[in-house]
C-alpha cells in the first residue's frame, strides 16, 4: 500500500496534465510509496484521452472520471475517497503549484506533532494578476476575521493532511476552502507552509473573482455556523 496519494482534480486541462505528472514522479519517487490519483470532472477537451494514454508510462497513476461535472471540491472528495494512502497531497490541475513542496510538506510533517492532520500551502510569491492576488486578500482577511482560522492562505491547491481526518469533516461543495477551519473545528491542528508557486502553464482559470465572491459569502456564513455548533468530547471504551 502507498504511503501517499495524490489527489489531482482537472477539468479541461489537457496541456497541463503531462508535464504536471513528470514533476510529480521526479519530484517523489526514491522519497516514498506513492500513487497518483488524477479525477477528470467531465471535462469538454481530450483531457481523460491524455491521461488514459499515460496510465501504460506511469505506473503509479490511476485515473477516475465523472459522469457529470461535479465541481472542484467533489473532484477531491472523490479522489480521497478512493486513494489507498493514508497521507493525501493535494494539487491543482493546472501546474501553479510546484510538486517539489510535497517532500518538503511530509518532512515538516514527519517532524511535527501527531495532532497536526493538517499542513496547508501558503502562497508568499504569487504569480497571479494583480485583481486576483488583490481579491484574494480581500476574501482572506473576511474569513479570517469571521472564522479565526489563523490561515493565511486557504485557496492555495497543494496541502498535506490525513485521509482518515478528510473524511470525517462535513462535506459541501467548495469546502476544500475552508479545510483549515473545519479541521479546526474537528480538533485538530493545522500548520501553513510557505510554498513555491507558478504562472499557469496552459488553459485558462476556471473561476472568475466575482463567482469567487458570490459563493465565498454563503460559504462563510456555513461554516461560521457549523463551527458554532461544533460539540467535541474525548471517548473512554469501558470493560
Amino acid at each position: 500500500m502507498p504511503q501517499l496519494s495524490v489527489v489531482v482534480p482537472v477539468f479541461n486541462e489537457r496541456d497541463n496534465v503531462k508535464p504536471l505528472i513528470d514533476e510529480i514522479t521526479q519530484a517523489l519517487r526514491g522519497k516514498a510509496d506513492f500513487e497518483i490519483v488524477y479525477v477528470d470532472d467531465a471535462s469538454k477537451d481530450d483531457t481523460l484521452s491524455v491521461l488514459q494514454a499515460l496510465k501504460a508510462q506511469v505506473p503509479e497513476l490511476r485515473v477516475l472520471r465523472h459522469l457529470s461535472q461535479s465541481g472542484q471540491s467533489t473532484a477531491i472528495r472523490t479522489g480521497v475517497k478512493a486513494a489507498r494512502g493514508t497521507w493525501i497531497a493535494t494539487l491543482d490541475g493546472d501546474g501553479q503549484n510546484d510538486p517539489a513542496d510535497i517532500p518538503k510538506m511530509m518532512a515538516q510533517r514527519d517532524a511535527g506533532s501527531p495532532d497536526v492532520k493538517l499542513y496547508a500551502g501558503w502562497r508568499v510569491n504569487r504569480q497571479d494578476t494583480g485583481s486576483k492576488r488583490w481579491a484574494s486578500r480581500f476574501a482572506n482577511a473576511i474569513r479570517s476575521r469571521m472564522l479565526r482560522d489563523a490561515t493565511p492562505d486557504t485557496g492555495c491547491g497543494i496541502k498535506l493532511f490525513e485521509r482518515e481526518a478528510f473524511l470525517d469533516l462535513p462535506y459541501f461543495n467548495h469546502m476544500h476552502r475552508y479545510l483549515p477551519a473545519l479541521m479546526q473545528r474537528a480538533g485538530w491542528k493545522t500548520v501553513s507552509v510557505p510554498v513555491n508557486h507558478r504562472a499557469r502553464g496552459a488553459g485558462v482559470s476556471k473561476y472568475t473573482n466575482l463567482n469567487r465572491a458570490l459563493v465565498g459569502v454563503a460559504d462563510l456564513r456555513g461554516v461560521a455556523w457549523l463551527i458554532r455548533r461544533a460539540k467535541r468530547t474525548g471517548v473512554e471504551e469501558i470493560g
